[in-house]
């Protein structure tokens, strides 16, 4: 489900052990990225967030239901397979005037920010959206002299973490959120070294 309807670039197919393809599509004329590197981040996320019995109150519904639709009975009773449904999974970096305008038409906001999630369907064959202001990302680096390709990066994961049902609309949700962004950041700069994105 491409809502921003550009045509894909760098679709990576299922690989043996990973439940899903990955489509990356790069529309902003600086950014230069790893594709391989992300692709091997997203995977890492994958395989790393679980849901858990223990997480299901705080879960939004629809995302409950999936969690407890995909427990897996045999060989881990209290875990689901992935905190993602099952489909193609998109990644988009754009411009922030792009970004606004995807906001402004699908969230009736049209400022600008950081990411957009657009849920997936898994009868569909989408598992989800995830798109990022790549503009934000160098602003937020510039002014507050941070990373920008970790910046970045944080956002590709702010966003796979509200397809998987984690939101920050509430304080205790928003803690929760946070944890799990420093968890998935820490874990992928574990196995990967180089960083994942840079400007021209």
């Amino acid at each position: 489900m491409n809502r921003s309807n550009v045509p894909k670039e760098g679709k990576v197919p299922a690989a043996a052990g990973h439940p899903r393809e990955i489509s990356i599509s790069n529309h902003h004329p600086r950014l230069r990225l790893d594709r391989r590197g992300l692709v091997r981040a997203l995977i890492i996320l994958d395989l790393a967030f679980r849901f858990t019995t223990a997480d299901l109150p705080t879960l939004a519904p629809s995302v409950r239901k999936r969690a407890r639709l995909n427990t897996a009975p045999k060989s881990a009773p209290h875990t689901t397979p992935s905190a993602l449904p099952q489909g193609e999974l998109s990644v988009v970096f754009l411009a922030d005037t792009a970004l606004a305008e995807l906001h402004g038409r699908f969230l009736d906001d049209p400022s600008t920010t950081d990411v957009i999630t657009f849920d997936g369907n898994s009868d569909m064959g989408s598992s989800g959206e995830i798109c990022v202001s790549v503009d934000t990302a160098i602003h937020y680096a510039r002014s507050h002299d941070t990373d920008f390709s970790r910046e970045l990066l944080l956002y590709v994961v702010h966003g796979w973490l509200h397809l998987a049902g984690y939101d920050d609309l509430r304080p205790d949700r928003k803690r929760r959120m946070r944890a799990a962004e420093a968890r998935a950041i820490a874990l992928i700069e574990s196995k990967i070294k180089t960083p994942l994105f840079r400007l021209a």
